[in-house]
């Protein structure tokens, strides 16, 4: 590809090896989560939202367990700044809840920041500007004393505005572009604000160390951090934070890596949304803990609610595969995936286990509000007979034969093959009935009376061409004195090689169903199915199905 050439690693390693986060293996525990859903995730928006649904959406972050929840930037917009103080006047901020504005390091908008902010019980004011080497030359024009000089000053004056106001407020730097600023110099701006702001442990300060632009691969995020934490000044009384972006499509390695590096705070949105390719995706991060035994302290078992309310207030549109919120993460088309989840599933209920370890499903849908049917088991031409079988025994309670599901399968995939489309649930049961169930051409069974002596004695009542006619037979049991009437009368041979019967669980306790395969002679097989209120009529209407769908009997006798 050509042009490559004038690209070059933007980022600063640290000055020492910082590599500890290597040898621990997982998170282990839920770091702080601050949503910027309604700041930076608006703010992408092509139409941002009103203020009727940022409300909505606020009172979403709340229910599902955020306890910081960034609100927006007040300073920016008429809308911004009304957001902010309907949520204070209208006392809709939750006690346990703490509200983050977003500030750039400027007398004029710190001080509109404030007056925004009135009045909340407890609110973190996020002060920031950008420290990176490309913005220092090209935007700012200005040096590394003059830039740490935006810094410390927007320090003092909200450390200033704090005090006279009295409000319960705590403070959030963040040192923006921090991916494309010198390490040493990100330290020094950051060592430079909490020199100002003091921390005790009982008024933290929070500094968070964004991926503005990913810059790298995520173990050289991971190291940065790793540095950062272990040289920054008063770091127990420090909250280190991360708010990753993805730029290279890294966020959430960037965030995870960075967690293990020492960082005890996330700030990201729900889905992803963000300013370019978005933000880190807190559900991804959050669910990938739960995977791992984890509990993320959010509670996300209702996904599809959740898209729902986002798609219609942002006008976003959450992509079919993005991991685990799209509408197709839990589906397997493949026939063989098919079947390894439907046996999965299977053994699972066989071992009554509490562990989840179905192949190819590494969650269980039903933890975040899926549905098994309809959602895992999806059909089409790639689809295979464990899958087909699967969902029409837990959908409608159809527990097939293994060769008759295999059967199914193919007239199923041809099906869908022809029509070039998947098939709903419902699809695939109407092809399963007209193609095997009760099938009465072109021979119709009427009744069928038995008599049991040395021998089983059958009289049924076939209507053939429009003409009813009684037929007798014996054999060892019922369905055998039914096929030696049918081979007697029309001249015909088949063997029966499977019979199975159970009542149906789904629908209809009332009904039962029968399945059988009879073999011609040559080798072919066919499969018919009966569904009757009586067990014995259900498998007299099998075997007549499967003889009709075999093609031996020729009315013409």
């Amino acid at each position: 590809m050509k042009n490559y050439q004038k690209y070059q690693r933007g980022y600063f390693m640290p000055p020492v090896e910082s590599l500890q986060w290597t040898h621990k293996e997982y998170i282990d525990k839920a770091p702080m989560w601050c949503s910027v859903d309604l700041r930076d995730g608006n703010q992408a928006l092509i139409v941002p939202m009103s203020l009727d649904e940022k409300i909505e959406f606020f009172k979403m972050l709340v229910k599902i367990g955020f306890k910081e929840i960034e609100v927006g930037f007040p300073a920016a917009s008429e809308t911004e700044y009304m957001f902010l103080r309907t949520l204070i006047e209208d006392d809709l901020i939750p006690d346990d809840v703490t509200v983050q504005v977003l500030t750039q390091s400027r007398e004029h908008i710190i001080k509109k920041t404030f007056e925004a902010v009135r009045g909340c019980k407890k609110a973190v004011v996020h002060l920031y500007n950008s420290t990176s080497y490309a913005q220092r030359e090209q935007v700012f024009k200005k040096s590394k004393e003059e830039i740490l000089e935006i810094a410390v000053s927007g320090a003092k004056l909200l450390k200033q505005l704090a005090e006279e106001d009295g409000g319960n407020f705590q403070f959030e730097y963040s040192p923006e572009s921090f991916t494309g600023t010198e390490i040493d110099y990100a330290l020094e701006v950051c060592n430079a604000v909490i020199d100002v702001w003091q921390p005790t442990p009982d008024r933290k300060v929070i500094i968070n160390l964004p991926a503005t632009v990913e810059m790298s691969l995520p173990h050289v995020y991971a190291s940065q951090i790793e540095y950062m934490s272990r040289n920054m000044k008063c770091r127990e009384n420090v909250v280190l934070s991360l708010h990753p972006h993805n730029d290279r499509g890294c966020g959430v390695a960037d965030a995870e890596l960075g967690l293990l590096a020492g960082a005890d705070r996330i700030e990201g949105t729900l889905f992803g949304n963000g300013e370019r390719t978005g933000n880190v995706d807190i559900i991804t991060l959050a669910m990938n803990m739960f995977t791992h035994g984890v509990d993320p302290e959010l509670d996300l078992s209702n996904i599809p609610e959740l898209t729902e309310l986002y798609e219609r207030v942002t006008k976003m549109h959450v992509y079919e595969r993005s991991p685990y919120c799209g509408q197709l993460v839990f589906a397997a088309f493949s026939g063989s995936h098919q079947d390894a989840i439907a046996k999965g599933m299977k053994w699972r209920e066989e071992q009554n286990t509490d562990h989840w370890s179905v192949p190819y499903l590494p969650l269980d849908p039903q933890d975040v509000g899926r549905k098994y049917d309809g959602d895992v088991i999806r059909i089409n031409s790639q689809s295979g007979k464990g899958g087909i079988g699967y969902l029409l025994e837990q959908k409608y309670g159809f527990d097939l034969p293994p060769k008759m599901r295999e059967d199914l399968g193919y007239t199923v995939k041809d099906i869908s093959d022809h029509k070039h489309k998947e098939l709903a649930a419902s699809e695939v049961l109407d092809i399963f009935q007209k193609t095997y169930v009760n099938i009465s051409a072109p021979i119709e069974l009427l009744e069928a009376h038995f008599t049991q002596g040395e021998q089983f004695t059958a009289e049924i009542t076939i209507m053939v061409n429009g003409v009813q006619k009684i037929y007798h037979g014996k054999g060892n049991g019922r369905l055998d004195a039914i096929s030696n009437a049918i081979k007697k009368h029309f001249d015909i041979q088949f063997s029966l090689i499977c019979y199975e019967e159970h009542a149906l669980q789904i629908g209809s306790n009332s009904q039962a169903c029968a399945y059988v395969g009879i073999q011609r002679t040559d080798g072919r097989v066919a499969w018919g199915a009966g569904i009757q209120n009586d067990i014995i009529d259900a498998s007299a209407y099998a075997l007549i199905s499967a003889i009709n769908r075999s093609d031996l009997v020729n009315t013409r006798h």
